[in-house]
């Protein structure tokens, strides 16, 4: 853990029960999963008593996460001041083994647990916004124009401190059982990479304007 950062509880709901080696309980390592990845799915119980899973952006802003929709939003009317999982996923390669019960995945994923809060400060659900759009783009916030007060207002902005979490991490060759391994099947890691193709300008531009420098330099934050 850094200095100066503040600990993950470890509970029963974050303990792993299955291969407990690949858990990692440090903020450092939780942090960096949640900024890499675009997509955080929230699972909530309805008001109705029943299970959904609903995917969104997600950002983070310090130790807490951050989750925003409509203020008419179901998920949001729902997830604020209840329990929710939040889980994340990223997938590094494809684990190809000598037989299909040995396929797998190198991947790297979060689970959190907590009772979100929906901020109600116009100010501080600006500042939070923005912090999401940077999630999304590094430095965009600063290139557009600032939040109306009508906007903020619209969009329900909810926060979730990242106290009770998870990381599990597997990162290795495919594991065959001996007996399989003189089979005449290849095995090995198909990698998964995600890129970004050149920025298309919008048909209904007004001004001849060239692509942004948060859209020029535009990078994910890598392990």
């Amino acid at each position: 853990m850094l200095m100066g950062e503040s600990a993950i509880h470890s509970t029963d709901r974050t303990e792993l029960k299955r291969i407990p080696e690949r858990g990692h309980f440090d903020r450092e390592t939780v942090n960096a999963i949640i900024d890499e990845a675009m997509i955080c799915h929230v699972g909530i119980v309805d008001a109705d008593g029943r299970p959904v899973v609903i995917p969104t952006f997600h950002g983070r802003d310090g130790d807490d996460l951050l989750i925003h929709g409509s203020a008419a939003s179901r998920l949001l009317r729902s997830a604020r001041n209840t329990e929710v999982c939040i889980t994340i996923t990223l997938i590094d390669s494809l684990v190809l083994a000598r037989t299909g019960f040995h396929h797998s995945a190198n991947y790297r994923s979060v689970v959190i647990f907590g009772v979100p809060e929906q901020i109600t400060d116009d100010d501080e659900a600006d500042a939070a916004l923005n912090v999401l759009v940077d999630a999304l783009v590094p430095g965009r916030s600063s290139e557009v124009r600032p939040n109306t007060r009508n906007e903020i207002r619209a969009t329900a902005v909810l926060r979730l401190p990242i106290n009770e979490a998870s990381a599990k991490i597997r990162n290795g060759p495919p594991v065959d059982d001996e007996e399989d391994m003189n089979a005449p099947v290849w095995a090995g890691l198909l990698p998964v990479n995600t890129s970004f193709g050149p920025p298309v300008t919008a048909d209904d531009m007004r001004m001849d304007l060239p692509p942004s420098d948060s859209v020029v330099d535009y990078r994910r934050p890598t392990p």
